[in-house]
């Protein structure tokens, strides 16, 4: 069955692992058609923005050579030619046509009407420009005084820096292409794979524990989802390794509490079988002492797992601390006095504490207990109750025996027991009970006079 787990993982990783790839794969291809979007787009703008310019280039020369004509009242060649030079050198290639359709002038006969060194000039620039045969000439009627008088013929010479701006920025898209593709892919595969590796540790980390290694942990890397993710994982797993070290210790617990009893009850029924002890009232009440041993010993463990359980069920509510100690302290006035010990409340009538009732005062009930049995005749029992920082405390003293140091840092352990008699339970339940209102208990004591419980609980 766990191969059968592991192998699900594995596929469940690769799934997420091409998912992850696939997803800044597509990011990335997105990115890059945009490029492509965005560089149509600046191209057509630039083109759109020549074309305007070319288009305003072609009506000043209109209204150059209309105004020529007006000066003149008719074409002269030498004038002509100077405009068709002029229009030449602003990127148009023209031919003028009279209303008999001959024409008067163009470029070429323009140029060549020139002295051989300006001709050289001129064709130098024009060898920056990019025309061809087969484009084709656009008509503009010419006019003077709402008469058409000719009509121009002009052809776009597109100036070679346009060519080199958009070859290179191809040739640019191209290099992007690969480049940024290319690292697309590489960074799409290693972040993919740093996304994914913390999940397959924890995959790992969960199989391990699925199969009984709760010592399993994974490392926490960042405080991103991850990073608390893998932290919440170790806590889990922490707690789980406790719970089992608690649970074998509790059994052990168990049968060692219990082995004695048993061990007793069953000693004295084979002794009552063989003959060898009499059935007698003495006897049989020691068997029913034994028996109400183990009887208490299993109500310890399930109050124990009651405790352990308490988060779950508590009921809080906000408790006035002074007359809910007066009313414990009643129950236990007439075995105080009997006993000869005096006792003392001190606490605030304004002190409050937010706690479930009940199992408040078993707590205290059970600090109570031990502190009577600790203290002798004559002695002092006093019941404290302030606020310390952000918390509230309940201190039970007494001026009893106290505890030894080197039994103390075990007093709250499950079946610790200082002194004779009890099962070594009452503190255990008492810190589970404080610990699952979030709160926690503490001990101090002087061996020879006397013991402090603090219970701490949160406001």
């Amino acid at each position: 069955m766990a191969s059968g787990i592991g192998l699900a993982g594995k596929r469940m990783l690769r799934s997420l692992w091409i998912k992850f790839f696939l997803l800044l794969f597509a990011v990335s291809m997105v990115a890059l058609s945009a490029a492509f979007f965005l560089r149509e787009l600046m191209i057509r703008d630039f083109r759109d923005y020549f074309e305007g310019e070319m288009e305003d280039r072609v009506y000043r020369v209109i209204a150059n050579l209309e105004g020529t004509y007006e000066k003149n009242s008719e074409w002269k060649e030498d004038i002509i030619a100077e405009d068709a030079v002029w229009a030449f050198m602003m990127g148009l290639e023209i031919r003028l046509k009279d209303m008999n359709d001959n024409v008067i002038m163009d470029t070429k006969t323009a140029i060549n009407k020139l002295p051989p060194l300006m001709q050289r000039r001129i064709l130098s620039i024009s060898e920056t420009r990019a025309s061809t045969e087969t484009d084709d000439f656009f008509p503009y009627p010419l006019f003077l005084a709402g008469k058409e008088i000719g009509r121009l013929e002009v052809r776009f010479l597109l100036p070679e820096k346009e060519f080199i701006f958009i070859e290179r920025s191809n040739k640019f898209l191209l290099m992007s292409l690969f480049a940024v593709g290319g690292s697309a892919i590489l960074f799409s595969i290693i972040f993919s794979r740093k996304l994914t590796n913390p999940i397959k540790k924890l995959d790992s980390a969960a199989k391990a524990i699925s199969e009984g290694d709760l010592k399993s942990r994974v490392e926490v890397l960042g405080s991103d989802e991850i990073g608390r993710l893998s932290d919440t994982f170790n806590k889990m797993a922490q707690n789980l390794e406790k719970l089992e070290s608690l649970r074998k210790k509790l059994i052990s617990d168990v049968a060692h509490e219990l082995r004695t009893p048993i061990s007793a009850v069953r000693g004295e029924v084979e002794g009552m079988i063989d003959g060898l002890i009499p059935m007698d009232k003495e006897h049989l009440h020691s068997l029913y002492e034994e028996i109400n041993r183990l009887k208490n010993i299993l109500e310890g463990i399930e109050d124990i797992s009651q405790a352990e359980a308490s988060a779950s069920w508590l009921r809080k509510q906000t408790i006035k601390l002074r007359p809910f100690l007066n009313n414990i302290m009643e129950r236990f006035s007439r075995l105080l006095l009997d006993k000869g010990i005096s006792f003392e409340i001190q606490c605030n009538e304004e002190l409050f504490m937010n706690a479930d009732p009940d199992r408040l005062s078993q707590i205290i009930v059970n600090l109570l207990v031990n502190a009577m049995k600790a203290t002798d005749r004559g002695g002092n029992i006093w019941i404290k109750a302030g606020r310390k920082n952000s918390e509230v405390f309940v201190e039970v003293s007494d001026t009893g025996h106290g505890i030894r140091p080197e039994d103390l840092p075990f007093v709250f352990e499950r079946f610790y027991k200082v002194a004779e008699g009890g099962l070594g339970l009452g503190l255990a339940i008492a810190k589970d009970i404080a610990e699952a209102h979030g709160g926690r208990i503490e001990a101090r004591s002087v061996y020879g006079k006397g013991s402090s419980f603090t219970v701490f609980m949160p406001l």
